[in-house]
């Protein structure tokens, strides 16, 4: 049984969640929605039962030392609320996890009958993947849903996906079948450089989740931490002859694929988000990660080598590891 208790009334609700794993490569929807905490304070108001979902070999909990009393945090998954204030207020339900080990209908059905009973009205789940993108370029976000009729109204893509998915597509599934209008943000993430933080990720997440739901989201220290990040893999890229002529490929791939793009229609749509931000603004895992042809992420990125190429070295070797272990 649900039980909600000290949750008050919540205006126009909306639902993000993002879990780490599989549909997180370089955490960067879950560090999206853990920096949606730290902005406006979430508190945390429920957590699921880590007995339920999780295999404490897979997922092992913590053990931690306060005021010298020794203590256990468990993996699981918890629910925070927050007002987002302004013209229009509105509250955010922030769910962050892991992606459960097990009994995965039961997983999606409870934190439907949460949605239910806040009487939330949209939800918005943030996954990462692999996929064939210069780190040196806009970081390509996809929308998609389920819906065909939302998809219209939000300008969405509605997903075609067959194949392996994980607990990202599963619970936008849940949430088409039990009514409830559901969303995912997908990032596209360098395969070469995988390894976490990508602030850069991250913070093309929030952008378009702010437009998504219109709201203003503070993005603190986030555009510092994304320029110094691309810098970095610069350098890191420079280093190696065959590396930085890869991304040169890559870059000229992706260069030619958005010709069409470059409209006036286009244009115009970048110019107004620019103003919104400037008048807007006042101040400052196991089993590797989801690849673009084994996630319900955008069809256009392809799983890396498909054709037998070889590939460059990787700036590290953390990368290429968690690249073969997302292609077993």
């Amino acid at each position: 049984m649900i039980e909600l208790e000290g949750v008050p009334e919540l205006v126009d609700p909306v639902m993000v969640a993002a879990f780490e794993g599989w549909n997180d490569a370089g955490d960067a929807a879950s560090t999206a929605v853990a920096h949606l905490e730290r902005e406006w304070k979430g508190e945390v108001f429920a957590a699921l039962d880590a007995e339920d979902y999780y295999d404490f070999q897979v997922n092992r909990p913590t053990v931690f030392m306060e005021a010298g009393v020794r203590k256990i945090t468990w993996p699981t998954t918890r629910l925070s609320v927050v007002r987002v204030g302004g013209d229009k207020p509105r509250d955010l339900v922030l769910v962050r996890g892991i992606e459960p080990s097990m009994r995965w209908r039961s997983f999606c059905n409870e934190l439907l009958g949460f949605a239910h009973e806040l009487g939330i009205e949209l939800v918005v789940i943030l996954g990462a993947l692999l996929g064939d993108t210069p780190h040196t370029r806009p970081v390509p976000i996809s929308g998609t849903t389920s819906d065909a009729g939302l998809a219209r109204r939000m300008d969405l893509e509605e997903t075609k996906y067959e194949g392996p998915t994980g607990i990202v597509g599963v619970l936008q599934e849940a949430c088409t079948h039990a009514g409830v209008p559901a969303v995912s943000l997908w990032a596209a993430v360098p395969h070469y450089v995988s390894q976490p933080p990508n602030p850069k990720a991250t913070l093309a997440l929030l952008n378009r989740l702010e437009d998504l739901i219109d709201v203003r989201i503070p993005l603190g220290e986030l555009p510092e931490d994304a320029r110094a990040w691309q810098v970095g893999v610069d350098q890191l890229a420079a280093e190696d002859s065959e590396v930085a002529e890869y991304v040169q490929t890559l870059e000229e791939a992706r260069d030619t694929a958005e010709l069409p793009e470059a409209s006036g229609e286009a244009i115009a749509r970048e110019f107004e988000r620019y103003l919104r931000r400037r008048d807007g603004s006042s101040g400052p895992s196991a089993g590797g990660h989801a690849t673009a042809d084994g996630a319900d992420g955008p069809a256009s990125y392809r799983r890396e080598n498909p054709g037998g190429r070889t590939r460059p070295p990787r700036p590290s070797q953390q990368d290429s590891d968690e690249e073969e272990s997302s292609e077993d």
